[in-house]
């Protein structure tokens, strides 16, 4: 097929190299046109066969992943999906490379993951299908904002003067939806919210099992926000964001006057687990139009139809503009079925939120 996806895979494993080709080999739509054993042979490849997509390992031998990805990025640019290892070290590493300007990762199969071969298999297949044609968006690395040894501003007691007017005496509910391209853009949104918000922001990045924890922790270092990944029965707060686990599908209940946080493992939906429908229904119903719903980079149409439901609901509804999204996917379905209020940059989402609180 002459329309086929070209694929560098990149490994130093050839046992992994031929798993990864046998997996995207199975799809018609995938033709795998070469390997690459280091980080070095990896950058001759780029420039020899031209792919599509690359499939990067990131610890290899005479060069690394990240030093591999770097020289790709600034001299024959490709979407780079990373293959991430689940420990401390693999998950910084990975999020590294996405600000580095890798698109996506997939984690390598592990028994602490509930994942099968296969499920990282149909994973991979899609991610690759899905980054095809991408942008390359490589974030501005700056500091993070707050160490685990910094005490963040005390949030819930204490609003700013600027913040005290009526509008804020009932903060809403604020929803944000992400999928490919969103851990670099949620760092953008994240680090902009002021010391003194006054809303809970719940978040549902797609993103495999066991990362979520890692991650949440990386948003909480950028952030004034206190950001931690949800668990089930948590109070919502102002002043916090809650990030679904990687595993379970996120959503809201209201328990005794309370506001809680349920998990479940029902079915995907829209093709995800967590999905971003689950959380934006929850929020249209719960939130009774006292709310913001968001949707930024992503492919598919995961979310579009729950927003349209918060802006039905009354409640107020951003999407990430094409130009700024690494796949313009997701907040495009929001927009072409006339669920979104207003579409803006990724440097301007964190202020619209705040304007409509």
């Amino acid at each position: 097929m002459s329309d086929q996806i070209k694929v560098l895979v990149v490994d130093d494993s050839s046992l992994v190299r031929k798993i990864i080709t046998d997996i995207l080999e199975s799809d018609p739509m995938i033709k795998v046109i070469g390997t690459a054993n280091n980080g070095k042979t990896a950058i001759y490849r780029n420039k020899e066969l031209n792919p599509d997509v690359i499939t990067m390992d990131i610890e290899m031998p005479i060069l690394d992943g990240l030093s591999a990805l770097q020289e790709i990025i600034a001299t024959n640019p490709k979407p780079v999906i990373m293959m991430s290892v689940l420990t401390q070290h693999g998950a910084e590493a990975t999020f590294k490379a996405l600000d580095l300007g890798a698109v996506d990762f997939i984690p390598k199969p592990s028994s602490v993951l509930s994942m099968t071969v296969d499920d990282i298999g149909e994973l991979l297949i899609s991610k690759v299908k899905s980054v095809y044609k991408s942008k390359i968006l490589i974030s501005k690395r700056e500091e993070p904002r707050y160490s685990p040894e910094v005490n963040k501003p005390e949030q819930n007691i204490i609003f700013h003067e600027d913040m005290t007017s009526k509008k804020f005496k009932n903060p809403k509910i604020v929803g944000i939806g992400t999928s490919t391209g969103g851990p670099a853009a949620l760092i953008n949104v994240f680090k902009e919210f002021p010391d003194n918000f006054p809303s809970p922001v719940l978040i549902v990045q797609h993103m495999p099992e066991g990362f979520t924890r890692a991650f949440s922790e990386r948003l909480n270092s950028y952030s004034a926000l206190n950001v931690k990944e949800a668990e089930h029965n948590d109070l919502v707060k102002p002043g916090n964001a809650y990030l679904a686990p990687g595993h379970s599908h996120m959503y809201l209940e209201k328990r005794g006057g309370e506001l809680r946080i349920s998990l479940n493992k029902n079915e995907k939906r829209s093709g995800h687990r967590p999905s971003i429908d689950v959380l934006f229904d929850s929020i249209a119903e719960i939130g009774d139009g006292n709310s913001i719903g968001v949707i930024m980079t992503g492919m598919g149409k995961d979310g579009s139809e729950g927003i349209l439901r918060i802006k039905k609901s009354g409640g107020h509804t951003i999407a990430q503009d094409e130009n700024s999204s690494v796949v313009f996917g997701m907040n495009k379905v929001a927009v072409e079925i006339n669920a979104i209020d207003e579409v803006v940059p990724l440097t301007e989402i964190t202020k619209k939120i705040v304007e409509n609180l």
